[in-house]
């Protein structure tokens, strides 16, 4: 091959490199390369004003090829409220989740539970990930129970609870849909 050739190819090849690469990027930010099309995960305990001890976990996914459904989000969400004494946890396996911004709405089935009643009732839960102090609603806000074991999927409260400073550590990535 002539030298010239040789130096197009070269060229031509790094050119589709980089264009590979840019259309990576693009689907996902500089600083969040989209290894999955949205996310929320992380541990923080609830500000209450009584002392109640009430902890939320999100290990919640959705993977890049399932970008387009949010009904395939996988993964789980535990929480526990105690107070003097008395309460009870409770772990749902994920059947949706939707993220817009720093906002996530996650649903499931409780899957695992020390709570009479509600082992197969779907919960949602919303977080707010300010950065600082972040915010959390539960579909069950205005229920009292852990309400209708019917409840749509990616239904919740807004975020109105407050997180106790210095325990909130959610991360929320933001989903993208191509429509």
């Amino acid at each position: 091959m002539q030298r010239r050739t040789r130096i197009a190819v070269l060229g031509a090849v790094l050119l589709l490199a980089t264009g590979a690469t840019g259309s990576a990027v693009a689907y996902g930010t500089e600083s969040h390369p989209r290894h999955e099309a949205a996310a929320l995960t992380g541990t923080a305990k609830l500000y209450r004003v009584a002392g109640d001890d009430i902890t939320f976990t999100f290990d919640a996914h959705l993977a890049a090829k399932d970008h387009a459904d949010p009904l395939k989000g996988t993964g789980t969400f535990r929480w526990s409220h105690y107070a003097n004494g008395q309460g009870g946890w409770a772990k749902a396996k994920v059947d949706c989740l939707v993220t817009g911004g720093k906002v996530a709405v996650v649903s499931g089935v409780i899957t695992d539970t020390d709570l009479d009643g509600v082992k197969g009732h779907r919960v949602g839960i919303s977080v707010h990930d300010t950065g600082g102090t972040d915010r959390l609603g539960y579909s069950w806000a205005a229920s009292g129970d852990m309400g209708p074991k019917d409840l749509p999927k990616c239904v919740s409260s807004a975020p109105f609870e407050r997180v106790r400073k210095g325990t909130g550590d959610f991360k929320v990535v933001p989903w993208h849909p191509d429509f």
